[in-house]
């Protein structure tokens, strides 16, 4: 479903690339993790996939279909859910989701699940109707999350979707993101929390100052102690 192909990007009046070589794949019915230390490349990579940012070199395909050469196709595919949670503040909750959903072509019957099943999921259904500038950060996230899901994209991305978020809602978007990648979608993600990367990947990318460090299969040993791998990468010092 998403194939990044030697993926670089530099940016302007910068001598150094923030993301260099990197190559990795998510198939449909996986949820793969994205980890790395504040400033490693993740948020570069994930905004290059949604074809937000441009790259300097490689190649990234969603579905078949090349970011770039094929960009709407690409995107429609896509279900993205930032990690400042960006939203427009002047709509209500159900505004701003039938409007997401009318970006993507989404049907009546997708909002209406959203706005029903997920909402009423997710303990939002009661401000559905009121204005998104009275909510707190937690449903800001929420209502963030059902826009990303609307028109039930192949590819869900979420970028640090943990951060402030009650524990309940963490186990509840967990168990979510595993259900959702049942089938033909998938989910990538990156994240901080290492317990919840465990208990939710088949695979974990991890990134290294710009770099592709490692790709552990999670699937294949349970008892991966991600803990001390994540720390003893760390300490690692760089190749020349």
């Amino acid at each position: 479903m998403l194939e990044v192909k030697d993926f670089s990007k530099k940016y302007r009046n910068n001598k150094k690339y923030s993301a260099r070589h990197i190559g990795f794949s998510v198939s449909a019915g996986e949820v793969v993790g994205l980890v790395g230390s504040n400033g490693a490349g993740k948020s570069t990579i994930i905004k290059s996939i949604i074809g937000v940012l441009p790259f300097t070199e490689g190649t990234i395909s969603v579905g078949g279909f090349d970011v770039v050469k094929q960009s709407e196709r690409a995107k429609r595919l896509i279900g993205y859910v930032p990690d400042d949670h960006s939203v427009y503040e002047k709509l209500t909750g159900r505004e701003y989701i039938d409007y997401i959903g009318s970006l993507y072509g989404a049907t009546k019957e997708q909002k209406r699940h959203v706005t029903d099943d997920l909402a009423k999921m997710f303990e939002i259904s009661q401000a559905l109707d009121s204005q998104i500038a009275g909510y707190s950060h937690g449903m800001r996230q929420k209502i963030c999350i059902l826009g990303a899901l609307v028109h039930e994209p192949k590819l869900w991305i979420l970028d640090e979707p943990m951060v402030g978020l009650d524990h309940q809602t963490m186990s509840l978007l967990c168990d979510f993101i595993r259900k959702y990648a049942d089938g033909e979608r998938c989910v990538l993600f990156s994240s901080h929390n290492l317990e919840v990367v465990k208990s939710t990947c088949d695979r974990v990318i991890f990134i290294k100052e710009g770099q592709l460090a490692d790709v552990v299969d999670l699937a294949a040993d349970k008892n991966f102690d991600l803990n001390k791998y994540y720390t003893e990468l760390n300490e690692e010092k760089k190749d020349a």
